[in-house]
């Protein structure tokens, strides 16, 4: 039997020989030695953390099959193209491919030519499978999306819950289950659905250091859109709108402006979505505006920016979807438009759900969501927080609020006055309010609910004329978000005072509050994982990568990621040996594309001076 230090070896040389790449990510090493050990493993990493190596490469040192259950088919296929270009023999089989294509694929895979098969979850349920399965000598089954098991998960598939049937085909095969977003109550739920034994458990940090955070006041979302991208010519991105409709609107609309822009929505036929999909994943299309609700199978490692045009319901799918930027590790850029308008039309949505206990879950994520799009501390300790994790900084370096604090002010008098407001109201008994009456009450508002109820007649009805509604609504929600206020869950949210705001009002104490989001210049910074380099010579070679990209029909990406072109356009590569320590460049990338590469980097030379960095 090999020893640990054998094993760790063949990794690393595997991690070398096939991916260009002389070192591991945080917890990869030690999630391969469990499973090549044999153990169950659950692994928690966040997206751009390297899941996919974790199963890749013991999967090339195991006797046998790995068999990886993926929910999207388009990712399917990006994995196997990247594969097929490093010299993996890996295969998928889905419903996009034909009869024909099909049988040939099983052929290889009877025949033991394939090393790793992804499979969608569906196709494990259907009988032949599961005799074929147990034919085979099936090492490692890897279970990627893993949160897709879940129902308190935020992209719940259910047939995920079929895959725990596998443990009992396949007693002695060791399973890896991994996801990129999961919260405790789910990961507790992946173990038992899937029915793990006794799993080694590895969770690396939520934090993404090469992600930028922000957030702006929407007004005229479409001119900031617009505005957000032209900042970024060359570069690729997302653009998540709240509907359908929205995603078609907005990318004619930039399409309009001269930018290559297509939607992405259920809706669409699947050819046209594989089709706008293709044009993004080969840089045709540099923006596809997407629906929250559709989980895009993108795994392009460039996406150099993400913008959330409308509120997502969730922390977790905000989180899940601004992941998409920069899974190369290279800085990109997360901003959200929000408004309070947002907030309501999702609060509208979660009223037509039929199940209590669902709309009463949705309102609360959503309060979170809200919180997290208004507070003025740092995005990076709020995000981490909801996963359960501390930030031992205040100061991340790389948010808006970081960057450039908002401004405190002294809000003690109107806060008093809307405290002591809900203090009457609760006072003259009847049923407790929302925020929207109290802002009633205050500003004097000569309606039925209120002189039906007899708060006309209250010491505060009126005393807050000073403020407009909108300014009353933001002074409302810092206090709430403050925790001199609680609003109950329920459809008709009341607002109730908390043990402080009785201690405040009782002290007098002095109350500040955030001052509005406003339109914020941004500063330019540079983020974790900047790569310094020539960047003409950058875009020389990226355009040498997408004629050559364009002859094999794949995207860009799959022939060096922006990371390899980064190195070589800092440490001009002119020979084999030099060209083969550049990260990414694995043996078999090395035979096809030195030649050509060195030649490109030395033909520049001639007629341009080399740079240093430091």
């Amino acid at each position: 039997m090999e020893s640990p230090k054998e094993i760790q070896n063949q990794l690393e040389s595997k991690l070398k020989e096939v991916f260009g790449y002389t070192s591991f990510r945080p917890y990869q090493l030690e999630i391969m030695e469990s499973v090549m050990a044999g153990k169950d493993t659950f692994a928690l990493l966040p997206t751009g953390g390297g899941k996919s190596l974790c199963y890749q490469i013991p999967a090339l040192l195991m006797p046998g099959l790995t068999v990886v259950v993926s929910p999207l088919i388009a990712l399917m296929k990006d994995q196997v193209d990247a594969l097929l270009e490093a010299g993996v023999d890996a295969t998928y089989v889905n419903s996009s491919l034909s009869a024909e294509a099909i049988r040939e694929r099983m052929r290889n895979l009877h025949e033991g030519k394939v090393k790793l098969l992804y499979l969608a979850p569906e196709r494990l349920l259907q009988d032949h499978w599961e005799q074929i399965l147990q034919e085979w000598e099936v090492s490692l089954v890897a279970i990627d999306e893993a949160h897709c098991i879940s129902e308190w998960g935020h992209d719940f598939r259910p047939e995920y819950r079929q895959i725990g049937k596998l443990r009992t085909l396949l007693p002695k095969t060791s399973f890896l289950a991994l996801t990129a977003t999961a919260t405790g109550r789910v990961q507790e739920e992946i173990k038992s659905g899937l029915s793990l034994r006794e799993p080694a458990c590895f969770k690396a940090s939520f934090n993404r250091p090469n992600l930028h955070y922000r957030v702006i006041a929407k007004q005229k979302p479409t001119n900031q859109v617009h505005q957000l991208i032209s900042e970024r010519p060359q570069e690729s991105g997302i653009v998540y709108c709240g509907s359908r409709n929205g995603t078609e609107t907005l990318a004619a609309s930039l399409s309009e402006r001269g930018h290559t822009a297509l939607p992405y929505h259920a809706g669409l036929s699947s050819e046209e979505r594989a089709r706008n999909q293709d044009a993004f994943l080969h840089d045709e299309a540099k923006t596809i505006c997407a629906t929250i609700a559709f989980g895009m199978g993108i795994d392009k490692p460039n996406v150099r920016y993400v913008i959330h045009h409308d509120l997502p319901k969730n922390i977790e799918s905000y989180y899940q979807e601004t992941g998409r930027a920069g899974r190369d590790g290279l800085p990109s850029d997360c901003v959200l438009l929000y408004s309070a308008g947002d907030a309501a039309k999702q609060r509208y949505f979660i009223d037509q759900v039929s199940d209590i206990d669902q709309q009463q879950n949705q309102r609360k994520l959503l309060q979170q969501m809200i919180h997290y799009a208004e507070s003025p501390a740092c995005r990076r300790i709020d995000l981490l927080g909801y996963f359960g994790e501390v930030w031992n900084t205040s100061d991340c370096g790389a948010c808006d609020n970081c960057q450039n604090p908002r401004e405190w002010e002294d809000a003690t008098i109107p806060s008093q006055k809307l405290l002591s407001c809900v203090f009457r109201v609760a006072q003259s008994g009847g049923y407790g309010t929302g925020l929207n009456h109290l802002i009633e009450i205050l500003t004097g508002a000569d309606t039925e609910k209120v002189r039906q109820r007899g708060h006309d007649r209250l010491s505060t009805y009126g005393i807050g004329s000073d403020f407009s509604r909108k300014e009353w609504q933001w002074i409302g929600r810092e206090l709430i978000r403050l925790g001199y206020l609680q609003q109950t869950a329920d459809k008709y949210s009341v607002v109730q005072l908390t043990e402080k705001a009785i201690e405040a009002l009782k002290n007098k104490e002095e109350i500040r509050i955030a001052k509005a989001l406003e339109l914020k210049k941004r500063r330019a910074t540079r983020s974790e994982g900047d790569i310094e380099c020539d960047e003409n010579l950058f875009d020389v070679l990226r355009t040498l990568r997408q004629s050559l990209a364009k002859d094999r029909g794949v995207p860009a990406y799959i022939i060096f990621g922006d990371q390899s072109l980064r190195l070589m356009a800092r440490e001009y590569p002119t020979d084999a040996e030099a060209f083969s320590l550049i990260q990414g460049v694995g043996e078999k990338k090395a035979q096809e594309y030195t030649e050509v590469f060195t030649a490109t980097i030395t033909g520049y030379l001639e007629n341009h001076p080399r740079h240093h960095f430091h």
